[in-house]
């Protein structure tokens, strides 16, 4: 983000024209209780996404969009005027449209765009509401490795120590492709990315695996065989 360009459809006004309607901002008087909300949202990389807002009052007459939380006016990413209609960029805006029903398009989104967005509606009397949501943008996970410290034990001698590698934080384990039922022979570290068995038993031969997960993706590492002697 940064340009000062003007991107509508709707009618063209100079950056400078910001300026002015930062100014008038001003005249603008908060309501002592919030009563307008930015629909917080989330995404994967490359989507488009529409920031709405909920309990929008009638009679609005313009619209103001900030990257961040507050009213800063550098962080300002567009404004959309009602009547007559206009819509002027700010200095985050980078190539988002305020729709006519005061939803924020933004489109192909990056991780750059993950952050707490900011919705002022200006109404009549000089009065305006504020509002704000939080937009969680995330990539698609990648499989993990599983590795193990041994894949052929000996049953009620051995241990197997078996870690996931990833930078995912959420992480479970299945065996046999269904989730792993804990025994108390089996031990998970805090963040669950190392599974111990100790010691290894008949019943614990078959194949593991770690999934990771992030809200909008998941994926398993290869399945990973644990063969089990008996004497």
């Amino acid at each position: 983000m940064g340009s000062h360009s003007v991107s509508t459809c709707r009618g063209l006004v100079h950056w400078q024209g910001l300026l002015l309607i930062v100014s008038l901002l001003t005249f603008w008087s908060l309501p002592t209780t919030a009563v307008i909300q930015v629909l917080s949202n989330f995404a994967t990389e490359g989507d488009d996404v529409l920031l709405q807002i909920d309990n929008k009052p009638p009679e609005v007459l313009g619209i103001v969009w900030y990257k961040g939380k507050g009213e800063d006016h550098k962080n300002i990413i567009a404004f959309y005027a009602i009547t007559p209609p206009y819509h002027v960029s700010g200095p985050e805006y980078n190539g988002e449209m305020i729709n006519d029903d005061g939803s924020l398009l933004l489109k192909n989104v990056t991780t750059k765009d993950a952050g707490t967005y900011t919705a002022v509606v200006l109404l009549p009397d000089s009065k305006k509401e504020i509002g704000f949501g939080q937009l969680d943008v995330y990539g698609r996970v990648r499989a993990p490795t599983l590795l193990a410290s041994n894949t052929t034990v000996t049953e009620n001698k051995d241990a197997v120590v078996m870690i996931c590698y990833t930078n995912v934080i959420s992480t479970q384990w299945l065996f046999n492709g269904t989730t792993l039922q804990l025994t108390e022979r089996m031990k998970l570290s805090e963040e669950n990315r190392r599974l111990t068995i100790d010691p290894v038993n008949r019943e614990d031969a078959g194949n593991y695996q770690c999934e990771v997960s992030n809200p909008v993706s998941s994926a398993a590492s290869m399945p990973l065989e644990l063969n089990v002697k008996f004497e």
